[in-house]
């Protein structure tokens, strides 16, 4: 079976291996024939973290060629999204089966790979506040991957949505994602207060949402620390956030729900309620090496998908 695998004298640290063992799925895994899958920013430091051998690939979608021996999820034939830890960049996959959910036709494969990650970071972020309907929510980073999701299902809640973007050219797509208000800075007095911040971005933007929150509200903060320094003091909250909450959010938790959630945000992409990340590049999977050049030249916005050709499968 071929595959990526890590090896720090390849091109972007990844070698395509031709002769990787088949999966030999556990009682409650599903055997899954990848279709597509995309690459997330953060793997650019696992492949750094994990430099030789290890078998990269977290968000995926394809068809279940071998049912879960126990009965538990999809039949052969189904088309599914698959949350993984690992080995997702390759043409087969045993996956836990409640880490899949089964798609709609009208969703397609492409889409589906956009889904998992950056999906349940904002369906499950967006739950730390509770009932949402007709309160204030605070997105920072709302066109980015996790953005436009929490964007989007904010808006869905009944939530009174403010975005916050890096910049002029952002605001218009912060708009189509159905955002009441569009800011690029949150130095403004007449900002929320908020009774939610879903926040991406770390650094000063943090400590500057926290001024905007409700007295009890909550910060639901995703965004990777290790990019930038973030420094927050007690006195933040003395403008009004008294006793607010900050969550450091951390979306795989909890294990046993990841199917279902995932279920969720596909259903609504294939009803039309929600629309996947903007898909900035669609390469065949054994260009993957060059996804991660081009992602630091930022030679394309949006989320990078890599696609597989279906072939006949022969499953013992």
């Amino acid at each position: 079976m071929r595959g990526f695998i890590t090896d720090p004298t390849g091109r972007a640290g990844l070698r395509l291996s031709v002769d990787l063992p088949e999966p030999t799925p556990k009682p409650n895994e599903a055997l899954v024939e990848v279709r597509a899958y995309a690459v997330n920013n953060d793997e650019t430091t696992l492949i750094a973290r994990r430099p030789d051998g290890w078998r990269p690939g977290q968000d995926a979608a394809g068809v279940v060629v071998r049912a879960a021996a126990d009965g538990s999820g999809p039949a052969p034939g189904a088309r599914v999204a698959c949350y993984l830890d690992q080995e997702g960049w390759a043409e087969r996959v045993a996956v836990p089966t409640h880490c899949v959910a089964e798609l709609d036709d009208a969703v397609s494969f492409e889409q589906a790979a956009a889904l998992p990650i950056a999906g349940l970071t904002a369906l499950r972020a967006l739950r730390v506040g509770g009932a949402v309907l007709g309160r204030q929510v605070l997105v920072t980073g709302a066109t980015g991957g996790v953005g436009q999701f929490a964007v989007q299902l904010a808006v869905a809640a009944g939530a009174t949505v403010t975005a916050l973007v890096s910049g002029p050219e952002r605001i218009e797509d912060a708009r189509a994602l159905g955002a009441h208000r569009v800011v690029t800075s949150l130095d403004d007095a007449t900002l929320g207060p908020f009774h939610l911040v879903l926040e991406g971005v770390g650094g000063d933007v943090l400590a500057a949402a926290v001024r905007h929150v409700v007295p009890g509200g909550y910060v639901a903060w995703y965004g990777n620390p290790g990019r930038r320094t973030t420094e927050i003091s007690i006195a933040d909250f003395y403008a009004q956030g008294w006793n607010a909450h900050i969550v450091g959010f951390i979306s795989p938790h909890p294990e046993q729900t990841k199917g279902e959630d995932l279920a969720i945000l596909a259903a609504l992409v294939a009803d039309g309620r929600l629309t996947t990340p903007r898909i900035g590049l669609v390469l065949d999977w054994e260009r993957t090496p060059e996804v991660f050049e081009q992602m630091a030249a930022r030679a394309f916005r949006g989320k990078a998908v890599l696609t597989l050709a279906s072939k006949p499968t022969s499953v013992r």
